[in-house]
């Protein structure tokens, strides 16, 4: 690789990872400001609520759809006009003057989070490769894991320093001046390499049917408990909602089946391990998103800390998440196998002795070093995981499983805090950490099935051809992946 297309690629991966990290952390910043938000705003009691459900709804429901237009129109100008109406939105809220304004610059500013977000990783896979290609989606995973927690620490940061008197509005200007330099910069390192489109219909059947889903799911959850439903109806409509997405998958099947351009393309599911690997993921995640949720509410209303002190709290966490996912692309490869199977069981126990040691206070040494541990656990069991799956899945559906990898590990988040959230409001914080130390178990049993199946492709049908000079097993066996992914259409 000549050192000015090296330097390109850098400053390539800079700008999608920076704009996933935004998108990321929008979520969390808006939870640390939303009192203050409701405060200042004088808006309604469920305002907090909608400020952080307008931006996941939308997100939610048009992440797979902003794969499709990437597939179709090109992910590189896809990804700049999602960024482009990402830094339009975020002033937009910044400059809201009331409840009503607010909210719905957030449903907009999720609908562009949801056109930029699933093109980061079909840049990664299309622009980079080899070794290069592996230390960038592990960069990635370590960018969609800890944005979040950075989030957190930054919007508590924003709140508290109160710059200029702007408060709650500073969380959402930041991404202003970021967004103006990246776009500068992206048009200009994205332009470097062509940027193909496709010639698939948008397939607004299935379009239709997802978004239906997605709400149904997605909306009791979020604010169902908030809007006083009863208690019965939140899982019922839920339940009804992941029906739909099981009708969604079995529509997108049989187009593909029927010749068609499903708006997802559902045959990567079929590659060995994928659909178990993505499951490991997304069950990481979800039981990260609970954890954190509940920590952050014992850390303010348990142990009276304010929201920068909170914050501060996880900066171990993201410490270890980022030692441990720039390290794994080193490691060899049987090391790095094995990581997704060996880090949610470390994470199991991290999450139960850092509730046994705060039960009277925060304990700073100790619980530092537990959520530094925690943290790269984390990073084991989900960045080389999300790795071995690009390396599974061909460049050409690089997209399905952008789309795939964004909407799982966003379902998993919301159902982590509303399920785990939930037993520990309702429970008690023990029950909360054991369910979620029994989930990380399973995470890590779908992890070890998932690495089975990959193994078991990637052995030689016939055990004599293997021992021949002339066999190459490796460019068969990209072959026969290529055609179980396409054999449906």
């Amino acid at each position: 690789m000549s050192e000015p297309n090296s330097k390109r690629r850098a400053a390539l991966l800079v700008v999608l990872l920076t704009g996933q990290a935004m998108a990321s952390m929008d979520t969390s910043i808006a939870a640390v400001a939303a009192p203050t938000i409701r405060a200042d705003l004088a808006g309604p009691p469920a305002l907090a609520q909608l400020v952080l459900a307008g931006y996941t709804l939308a997100f939610a429901v048009l992440v797979v759809t902003g794969a499709r237009l990437g597939s179709r129109h090109g992910p590189g100008r896809v990804f700049l006009l999602g960024l482009a109406g990402f830094t339009v939105a975020s002033l937009a809220c910044g400059l809201a003057p009331g409840p009503g304004s607010l909210v719905l610059a957030r449903v907009v500013q999720g609908a562009t989070a949801a056109l930029l977000v699933p093109q980061v990783l079909t840049l990664i896979q299309a622009r980079f490769d080899g070794a290069a290609r592996a230390r960038a989606i592990g960069a990635y995973s370590m960018i969609l894991a800890l944005g979040v927690a950075a989030g957190q620490v930054v919007g508590g940061l924003l709140v508290t320093l109160d710059l200029g008197g702007l408060a709650w509005r500073a969380a959402f200007l930041v991404n202003v001046p970021v967004g103006v330099l990246l776009l500068a910069l992206g048009r200009r390192v994205l332009a470097a390499a062509p940027d193909p489109r496709g010639r698939e219909a948008l397939d607004p059947p299935g379009v239709l049917l997802l978004c239906t889903a997605m709400l149904t799911l997605v909306v009791p959850l979020v604010l169902g408990r908030d809007l006083g439903w009863p208690g019965w109806s939140v899982p019922a409509v839920a339940a009804a909602g992941a029906v739909g997405l099981g009708l969604f998958l079995r529509y997108e099947d049989r187009l593909a089946r029927r010749g068609g351009a499903p708006l997802l393309d559902v045959t990567v599911l079929r590659l060995p391990g994928v659909a178990v690997g993505l499951l490991a993921a997304a069950t990481v995640m979800g039981c990260y998103a609970g954890f954190l949720f509940n920590l952050t509410l014992w850390l303010q209303d348990g142990l009276r800390m304010n929201a920068l002190g909170a914050g501060l709290a996880f900066l171990p966490y993201a410490a270890g998440f980022a030692l441990c996912g720039l390290g794994v692309p080193r490691l060899p490869g049987r090391w790095r196998d094995a990581l997704p199977v060996a880090g949610p069981p470390v994470l199991a126990v991290v999450v139960l002795a850092v509730w046994a040691l705060s039960r009277d206070g925060w304990p700073w040494p100790g619980a530092a070093a537990l959520l530094l541990v925690g943290g790269a656990a984390h990073a084991a069991a989900f960045s080389p995981l999300v790795a071995r799956l690009a390396a599974v899945v061909p460049v050409g559906a690089a997209a399905a499983l952008s789309a795939l990898v964004s909407t799982g590990t966003l379902l998993a988040a919301v159902l982590g805090v509303a399920l785990l959230g939930g037993l520990h409001l309702s429970r008690s914080p023990v029950v909360a950490a054991t369910a979620t130390a029994a989930l990380l178990l399973a995470g890590a049993g779908a992890a070890h099935r998932s690495r089975r199946a990959a193994r078991l492709d990637h052995q030689p049908d016939d055990p004599r051809a293997a021992a021949r000079p002339d066999h190459q097993p490796d460019d068969r066996r990209d072959g026969s992946r290529q055609e179980r992914a396409t054999s449906a259409r």
